[in-house]
């Protein structure tokens, strides 16, 4: 069979994921008579980013014919997600799709299903340096690495928080901590933006919560006692964004201090609504698990995928949180 690159084809054809994706592999899926088993273990279970990412996995999934296998644990935790990891190796998947949950413990864990024989690809998260394919490193041996682009997510964050503070003023990023690769490249691409653009913006030092909203709440109300000219804040993921953001209702500056959040749950809709949050950055899961998905079955058949694949953002705000066409973007949970 002459190869191809499945995804370029399904991006190109300007159809719905699903018509296109149909199209193009009926036949080697027809042809070789085996029906796959895929692997995704997201970074948590719980949460509705990667509740939505399993959904677009599992359409891929139901248009190809091939099993989805789902399993995680609870918390965004590199030594529970180990254990998950070696009880999907030992069930010999076709292929594991993973969002490793630190980008460097889980690359001899991951190096386990390499070694097996099972095609590992990272989703939403990486190991190493986040580059495959290389023939350098020890973590280069993952096929692809399909996500969001988080350093322009970030520098979209930065330029949306610089906007609604009026382009001067005190702002902090709200983290989980060191080592995650998403959250590290969100930081890098926010405080990038504000020093190449918006020079009368001070970043103040960044607070990390452990993946706790709680404690990134009261982190904001500890940051503003401090600084009460404090004037945003960037939560670099979702539980960061609305502990930030309970924090500034808590310290009754609901408008004054803004918020910028990372990703878009459904009750992003009513805190854009009530001022509580001013701009929601969403991402496209659903489409990182369709492409995840897409990926594997392509590689398993026989056709070339690219080793790292994009996906878009979507800005929203109060002005057009209601219109459908942005509202699908809002994450299911």
């Amino acid at each position: 069979m002459h190869r191809r690159s499945i995804l370029k084809t399904v991006a190109a054809s300007g159809l719905a994921l699903a018509i296109g994706l149909g199209t193009l592999v009926a036949s080697p899926a027809q042809a070789q008579d085996k029906k796959f088993t895929i692997a995704l273990i997201p970074g948590l279970t719980t949460d509705a980013f990667y509740i939505t990412m399993r959904k677009g996995a599992e359409a891929a999934a139901e248009a190809l014919g091939a099993e989805l296998v789902f399993q995680g644990a609870p918390e965004f935790n590199a030594v529970l997600q180990v254990p998950v990891l070696d009880a999907v190796i030992a069930r010999k998947p076709d292929a594991i799709l993973i969002a490793p949950t630190d980008k460097t413990q889980l690359i001899q864990p991951l190096k386990k299903a390499a070694d097996a024989g099972i095609p590992v690809i990272t989703v939403d998260t990486f190991i190493g340096d986040g580059k495959y394919q290389t023939g350098s490193g020890d973590a280069d041996f993952p096929l692809a690495y399909i996500a969001s682009d988080n350093v322009l997510g970030g520098r979209m964050a930065a330029h949306a928080l610089a906007q609604a503070i009026g382009g001067e003023g005190k702002v902090y990023v709200s983290n989980v901590k060191p080592g995650v690769s998403t959250t590290d490249q969100r930081e890098e691409g926010f405080k990038e933006e504000m020093a190449e653009h918006y020079p009368n913006v001070q970043v103040l030092e960044t607070q990390f919560n452990d993946d706790d909203a709680n404690k990134a709440a009261s982190q904001l109300q500890a940051v503003f006692a401090r600084n009460p000219d404090l004037k945003g804040v960037f939560g670099a993921n979702l539980f960061s964004a609305l502990g930030a953001g309970n924090g500034v209702q808590q310290a009754g500056q609901t408008g004054k201090v803004r918020v910028v959040a990372f990703d878009a749950p459904t009750s992003i809709v009513d805190n854009i609504n009530t001022g509580l949050v001013d701009v929601a950055i969403a991402q496209h899961p659903a489409e990182i698990g369709y492409y995840g998905v897409v990926s594997a079955f392509a590689h398993l058949t026989g056709h070339s995928i690219p080793t790292a694949i994009g996906t878009g953002f979507t800005v929203i705000d109060k002005a057009n949180v209601a219109d459908p066409e942005v509202a699908k973007y809002i994450y299911s949970d």
